[in-house]
């Protein structure tokens, strides 16, 4: 979310990245590119002032490697990015970058593979007649020419092994193995921890050194079943028609990177080579390195490995230039989604003006908290909801904006009325400290984003990619400051103007869907019992372990109490002066059905001294952010900014808690806002299955999510008894958490402001909601969709600390992951889904029951096979002793590496006593995972899975779902999605 953080910044940025002073001068703000050598004599640069203290190196084969230190926890992230995106796929093989993206995983002639030399002639057998297909144009013989691949594909699968990249990686405990494909880049990702650095380059120098397409035509399955999920998403599809109409030339708009289904089913495994070859070349790659590690030694390891790479040069093709926009460009995208309204400005790209002006055009719009967008529409309630952001890419730009209406509100009123936020930033009509806030809010969000290293090594990313000089990037918050309101005035009515694209997102059936036959796979061999000599060498290799650290709470987790006695427990923070201050009550909507709609309508009221869009002014101009927050069992009243602003914050809260005045005409439109949620709710697809089948799945009828206000009721209430539940809220029973330095100075301002009744009441019951049984039951919804989606849904055994550590060994080993069995079995073997996983929840009460889920995402068509797949592992858990022992030392790996720090050792805490734990699990799950053999990991897998009753949850198109096949597994139930959730019927709202 964006925020303004005036005063917080200004302090906070000070303490954290002030330089000393010599004789009497200053050089915090002198910002340039120095060079120097280290002691092995490789040459790097560093910026002047760069918090981030990047080291930035270019080796001789021209390979960029940014480097900086985050010593946190013993881990490293880790990005490989290549400048080499969908922009450069060839017209007629679209999605080529995404699909090498994923054959990236699939090995080298040393990974992968038995015996290379056999399994080669397989391969180029499949390149020559993947050639033929793609020339053919008559259908029966296109269809015999792909029964031939897939003959061959089967017969080369005997000297290849899956998922070896997945295992190697898995071993060492990384974390975010995946990748991604955007318009100019494909980025490769891992988190490893920081002892495995050696072996994670072994492994990638081998990898990006050569490319082999094994199991091509199962992955190309998948990634089909990719595309049909982006035919579900109609977000994707308004955002492509956004783009089509922004970019009616260029590839941004004409090229999307999965590509098109006509292009996906006819590839070339030549094109995909020759892609490759031209443009994973060194100096054409990046990698970024953030995290534990020493400087001079470890790019040495990197210049010994990825510095032997071969310099190519490369060449990027001129892509079009597009003419000025003159009038609005009109899209319509239909489907079963709610309907809402996006308009599209297209700007300069990076290193454009346009970048600095539009980056602080957007803020002043919409920055979560006083923009006009915040306080003009949906703070008043005007629209549903609205925003906006930029977006700058190498060669262009936009800047897009997004309304939802309320009920009865059509599209064009969304649309002028956030236009109409735009003419007031154009007409100057915002307050002249605006400018300076959201530049100190930007400096707070790039401020977080530097001491995370994930966040931060994407920003690297980012540089790289979009060829940006570093020390730009550190210059441009202090360019934008050099902005006046005037500057920013004019900048916005030159560039605001008729020139944008209008996408209106309406319900009803999409006629441009992709529907394709099943192409009956024969499963390939996935040779668990099989290693290739890489492999074997790279196990062999013993980097010296990490030691666990664990957390002896009780002394991490301070105490003190308030002068009126309520528990006060902290946690210093040492790295800056910011602080986290949260009342805690241990009740929540279970024990009052309305504290939830009472503190969400706080939300839109004022006091008698300030509105309700000044008290947003007000919070936002001391740099703090506040909270009220209401969940099934706690509720939380929090504030969060700079720790001299503490005393105010609080002062201004109370005053809010205090003082709220209820407002008729909020709460109407606070009501009417809740029922058009629910009706654009039930449209939500992942909200439907997840949230609705999963809960009538666990609960029945009586649920949580069922247990609500119908609209009549709702209509009914006062407004005032909602206003008397939240200001009655801080006198009962709590306690308080702080994150923050002078604790004193804490607990006096709240001695000062917090004020309770002198004896705190105790919590109303709660309502109970009892799990059900299950099995025998198949919960179906009829949805207009592309793919079907299934949960698999069974209750365990109550919570039990004897099982977490086998639990967290079998969903790495079974059902979690890419080198899982579940995911080896349906998508690499059978190619029957992109995303398909099993895993055993363990329970966050110790009064709850554990679970065992699955899912399963696939083209309806393939859903009876993907089932039979899914139910056979979950009743017959494959045994590989290899597999079992990678996925062992994964876990061990992942613990040791684990660090629980700042203000996560409280909530951990929190999380772990509700489990009925009073100190650190992960010592005794790391001493049992040690022991534990194969067998244990059975014996679990009988006792705990196999054999397990369903209760089936399924969403998908009725017309196109095997209903005979779905039968099978219980009885179905045609669910409605009203009764679901507990609405009513769409009705008129009157605003």
């Amino acid at each position: 979310m964006k925020r303004i953080n005036l005063l917080l910044l200004i302090v906070c940025t000070l303490a954290i990245f002030s330089c000393k002073e010599k004789d009497g001068s200053s050089d915090a703000n002198v910002i340039k590119v120095e060079q120097h050598k280290d002691a092995n004599g490789i040459s790097y640069e560093t910026v002047t002032n760069d918090p981030t203290g990047l080291r930035l190196y270019t080796l001789e084969n021209g390979l960029k490697v940014y480097l900086s230190k985050n010593s946190e926890e013993p881990k490293i992230q880790t990005y490989i990015a290549v400048r080499a995106g969908s922009n450069y796929d060839p017209k007629e093989s679209t999605g080529l970058a995404h699909y090498l993206e994923h054959m990236v995983f699939k090995g080298t002639d040393e990974i992968g593979t038995v015996d290379w030399e056999k399994e080669k002639g397989y391969l180029e057998q499949i390149s020559d007649l993947y050639e033929q297909h793609k020339a053919e144009t008559d259908p029966a013989k296109k269809t015999e020419i792909y029964k031939k691949i897939d003959e061959v594909s089967l017969e080369a699968s005997n000297y290849s092994v899956a998922n070896e990249y997945d295992k190697m990686s898995s071993s060492l405990g990384a974390t975010g193995t995946n990748a991604y494909t955007w318009f100019e880049q494909t980025v490769y990702t891992n988190k490893i921890p920081a002892n495995e650095l050696d072996k994670w380059l072994m492994l990638e120098n081998e990898r990006f050194g050569q490319l082999v397409l094994r199991l091509f035509h199962t992955e190309l399955e998948a990634v089909f079943e990719e595309f049909n999920r982006g035919q579900d998403n109609d977000g994707r599809k308004s955002y492509a028609a956004m783009l089509d109409g922004l970019f009616p030339n260029h590839p941004y708009g004409q090229q999307t990177t999965i590509g098109t289904g006509e292009h996906l089913k006819n590839p070339s495994m030549v094109a995909i080579h020759n892609y490759f070859n031209k443009y994973y070349v060194p100096n054409n790659m990046a990698m970024i390195l953030v995290g534990d590690f020493e400087f001079d030694e470890t790019i040495e390891k990197v210049n010994n490995t990825f510095g032997k790479m071969k310099q190519k040069e490369v060449v990027h093709p001129t892509l079009p230039k597009e003419e000025a926009i003159t009038s609005p460009v009109v899209k319509e995208v239909f489907g079963p989604t709610a309907e809402n309204i996006s308009i599209a400005f297209r700007s300069g790209g990076v290193n454009t003006e346009d970048e600095k002006f539009v980056t602080l055009a957007d803020m002043i719009l919409a920055n979560g908290n006083a923009g006009l967008i915040d306080l003009n529409l949906n703070q008043k309630q005007v629209v549903q909801y609205a925003g906006c952001s930029p977006t700058f890419l190498n060669d262009y730009g936009y800047h897009s904006f997004t309304g939802y209406p309320k009920a009865g509100q059509s599209l064009d009123e969304v649309k002028n009325l956030l236009l109409a936020q735009i003419e007031k930033l154009k007409k100057g009509e915002f307050d002249d400290w605006m400018i300076e806030a959201v530049i100190n809010d930007l400096k707070l969000s790039q401020t977080q984003q530097y001491e995370n290293s994930s966040a931060l090594a994407n920003a690297y990313v980012e540089a790289y990619i979009n060829r940006e000089d570093w020390a730009k990037k550190v210059k441009f918050l202090d360019e934008l400051k050099k902005i006046s309101k005037q500057e920013l005035v004019d900048f916005a009515n030159k560039f605001y103007k008729d020139n944008y694209v209008i996408t209106y997102k309406r319900k009803g059936a999409d006629n441009a869907i992709v529907k394709v036959q099943n192409p009956g796979i024969t499963p390939v061999k996935l040779n668990r019992d099989k290693s290739s000599e890489f492999i074997k060498k790279f196990n062999e290799i013993e980097p010296t372990p990490l030691q666990p650290k664990y957390v002896d709470f009780k002394s991490e987790i301070k105490e003190t109490k308030l002068g009126n006695g309520i528990k006060v427990s902290y946690i210093q923070n040492e790295q800056n002066d910011l602080f986290d201050l949260n009342i805690i009550f241990d009740m929540g909507r279970d024990n009052d059905k309305k504290l939830g709609l009472g503190v969400g309508y706080l939300e839109y009221l004022g006091t008698e001294k300030y509105t309700a869009e000044e008290l947003k002014k007000e919070f936002y101009k001391l740099g703090i952010s506040y909270y009220v927050s209401a969940g099934s069992e706690k509720s939380y009243i929090g504030l969060n900014g700079l720790k001299e602003n503490l005393p105010k914050g609080l002062e201004l809260l109370s005053h809010l808690l205090d003082n709220a005045v209820p407002n008729q005409e909020a709460y109407d439109k606070y009501v009417a806002q809740i029922i058009k949620g629910r009706q654009d709710n039930k449209t939500r697809k992942g909200s439907i299955l997840q949230s609705g089948l999963m809960s009538y799945a666990k609960y029945g009828e009586d649920s949580r999510l069922r247990n609500i206000y119908s609209r009549s009721e709702l209509e009914a209430i006062n407004p005032q008894e909602l206003v008397d539940i939240v200001k009655d809220l801080k006198n009962f029973d709590q306690r308080i958490f702080y994150y923050g330095k002078d604790i004193d100075a804490a607990v006096a301002a709240l001695n000062e402001n917090h004020k309770v009744a002198n004896e705190l009441k105790n919590y109303p019951e709660a309502t109970k909601y009892t799990e059900l049984e299950t099995g025998g039951n198949v919960y179906f919804v009829d949805y207009d969709m592309v793919q079907a989606e299934m949960m698999f849904l069974a209750k365990g055994n109550p919570f039990s600390t004897d099982n977490m550590a086998a639990s967290t060994l079998f969903n790495t080993y079974f059902g979690a992951g890419l080198s899982s069995i579940v995911f080896q079995e349906i998508r690499e073997s059978k190619s029957l889904a992109y995303s398909a996983y099993s895993y055993y929840s363990q329970a966050s009460d110790k009064n709850d029951s554990n679970y065992i889920m699955a899912y399963i995402g696939t083209q309806a068509n393939k859903m009876p096979q993907a089932v039979d797949a899914m139910m056979t592992l979950m009743n017959d858990m494959p045994e590989a002793e290899d597999q079992f022992n990678a996925a062992k030392e994964a876990t061990l790996k992942k613990l040791a590496a684990q660090r629980i720090t700042k203000s996560n050792i409280f909530w951990t805490y929190e999380r772990l006593q509700k489990l009925g734990i009073d100190n650190d699990h992960r010592e005794a799950m790391y001493k049992a995972i040690e022991k534990m053999t194969l067998a244990d990991l059975k014996a679990f897998f009988d006792t705990n899975i196999k054999g397990e009753q369903y209760n089936v949850m399924v969403i998908g198109n009725k017309k196109d779902v095997d209903m005979d096949a779905l039968s099978k597994l219980g009885k179905i139930q045609e669910m409605d999605i009203d009764y679901l959730f507990n609405y009513e019927k769409a009705k008129d709202i009157k605003q």
